[in-house]
């Protein structure tokens, strides 16, 4: 059976990111700890000649198959994270990719 990934890019509204960032960040962490068909959520952020871009913020997650990747999708840590960063982005682009 395939691994599913996503790579997710966020598009946030101008100023949020520093409220955005450990949002994600303890999206990420506690989705690795509680999920174990979870392989990898890597939080990355998008950089312009060397600096960060903080209108942006990437992930790459991979969930070991499509079982692992419906339990996170119905997690309810999904639920109040999308809840928690609603208002602070203009857009998400999903990708999702078969490994």
């Amino acid at each position: 059976m395939a691994k599913v990934a996503l790579i997710v890019d966020f598009q946030l509204k101008p100023g949020t990111w520093e409220q955005f960032d450990p949002i994600i960040r303890a999206h990420a962490a506690g989705t690795k700890q509680d999920e174990p068909g979870c392989e990898q959520f890597d939080v990355l952020q998008p950089e312009i000649d060397g600096k960060p871009d903080h209108s942006r913020v990437m992930l790459v997650e991979v969930y070991k198959d499509e079982a692992a990747f419906a339990i996170h999708a119905a997690s309810q840590r999904l639920v109040n994270t999308r809840a928690a960063y609603a208002d602070l982005i203009e857009g998400r682009t999903i990708s999702r990719c078969s490994v």
